[in-house]
C-alpha cells in the first residue's frame, strides 16, 4: 500500500535527536569559561615573567597557576570537541566517515587532556 504522507510530513515526521539544547547550552558554557579563563591565563603567565624556564616552571608548579592552566585547558578542548562534533554531524554525509570522525575527535581530544593534565600534574609536583 502507497503511503498517503506528503513528502514534507515524512520529513516532519523524523524528529529531532533530543540533544540540541544540551549541546547548545554546553557550547555557551564553556564559550564563557573561555572568555573569563583566557584572559585570565594569559596575563598571569605574561607577569610570570613566562620566556624565563625559572619563571614558566615556578607558574605552573604553583597551585594557582596549575589551577587556571587546567581550567582553560579543559574548557579549550571541550568547546573544540563540541564545535568539530557540530561540523561532522551537519556536513559529512556519509555513515562510516561521520562515526569514524566523531570516535576520532572524542578519543583525540580526550588524549590532548590527558597528555595536558598529566604534563600540568609533572610540573605542579615536581617544583
Amino acid at each position: 500500500m502507497k503511503s498517503m504522507l506528503t513528502p514534507a510530513k515524512r520529513i516532519n515526521r523524523l524528529g529531532s535527536a533530543n540533544s540540541g539544547t544540551h549541546h547548545f547550552i554546553a557550547q555557551r558554557v564553556s564559550a564563557i569559561a573561555l572568555v573569563i579563563a583566557l584572559p585570565v591565563f594569559v596575563l598571569a603567565l605574561a607577569f610570570s615573567g613566562a620566556p624565563d624556564p625559572s619563571a614558566s616552571r615556578a607558574f605552573f608548579g604553583s597551585a594557582w597557576g596549575a589551577l587556571i592552566s587546567l581550567i582553560t585547558l579543559t574548557a579549550t578542548l571541550y568547546h573544540m570537541r563540541l564545535g568539530l562534533q557540530v561540523v561532522a554531524e551537519d556536513y559529512i554525509h556519509g555513515p562510516g566517515l561521520k562515526f569514524t570522525l566523531l570516535i576520532g575527535n572524542t578519543l583525540i581530544t580526550t588524549g590532548l587532556w590527558l597528555a595536558g593534565t598529566y604534563a600540568l600534574l609533572r610540573l605542579t609536583l615536581s617544583a
